[in-house]
């Protein structure tokens, strides 16, 4: 029998990675277009791009690293606790698990039984599981969230520096624009088709939000038109 292909397991790092190259692409392209609005020469432009990586990239790692550890916290707090309850009242416990089986449209002898052999295997686990919503596949890795969006930042916000280096600066707004918006469709498609989820959905959405934050720089740009050559 053929392995059935299975998503969920991907939830973790993948959301932290298209939420870093998302930030990095549209973020950095921002500012560069902000800045390019403003700016008559080259070289502003490419070191406010190189300023916000550095910044966004430590940002994003350090706000992933805390938030889900926030999360890890959470969890082994849930796991102590649970542990401590299934010490001091054991029979309470096997029946809350009963109940939770019941609930899930399983007999009540039946349920009875697979509370039994589930406590007998290993109680932690099943309550865990059926009790607190915890997957293995589900859960917090702060370090790996970390790296994950510290690395994504990086990679999507070297894309616009890049542009900023090749890009005429007279014309550097047009094409920043043109560029990030390719760079995000194809970073929403390559997450749809990593996460298994409708590629035109993820296209759409990530592109609406990205024109409307670049439109915003460039305005913000032109209304403070300070030129800084």
């Amino acid at each position: 029998m053929q392995d059935e292909k299975h998503y969920a397991q991907r939830s973790g790092w993948l959301r932290a990675a298209v939420l870093g190259a998302n930030d990095g692409i549209l973020s950095t392209a921002s500012l560069i277009i902000g800045v390019a609005a403003a700016s008559s020469t080259r070289e502003p432009i490419i070191l406010a791009g190189v300023a916000g990586i550095v910044a966004g990239a430590l940002s994003m790692a350090a706000g992933e690293y805390v938030s889900v550890s926030s999360q890890s916290d959470i969890e082994k707090a849930d796991l102590k606790r649970e542990e401590e309850e299934l010490a001091n009242m054991p029979e309470s416990e096997l029946h809350e698990l009963k109940d939770i089986y019941i609930k899930r449209g399983l007999r009540a002898d039946t349920a009875l039984e697979v509370a039994k052999q589930l406590t007998a295997h290993n109680a932690l686990e099943a309550h865990a599981r059926d009790e607190l919503g915890m997957h293995e596949i589900t859960q917090a890795r702060p370090l790996q969230a970390a790296l994950s969006s510290g690395a994504a930042f990086t990679v999507g916000g070297a894309l616009p520096v890049l542009v900023a280096f090749l890009a005429p600066v007279n014309s550097m707004e047009y094409v920043q624009y043109a560029a990030a918006i390719l760079f995000l469709i194809v970073l929403g498609a390559t997450a749809a088709r990593t996460g298994g989820s409708k590629m035109s959905t993820a296209v759409m959405r990530i592109t609406i939000w990205g024109t409307l934050a670049m439109v915003a720089s460039a305005l913000i740009g032109h209304l403070f038109g300070v030129n800084v050559a």
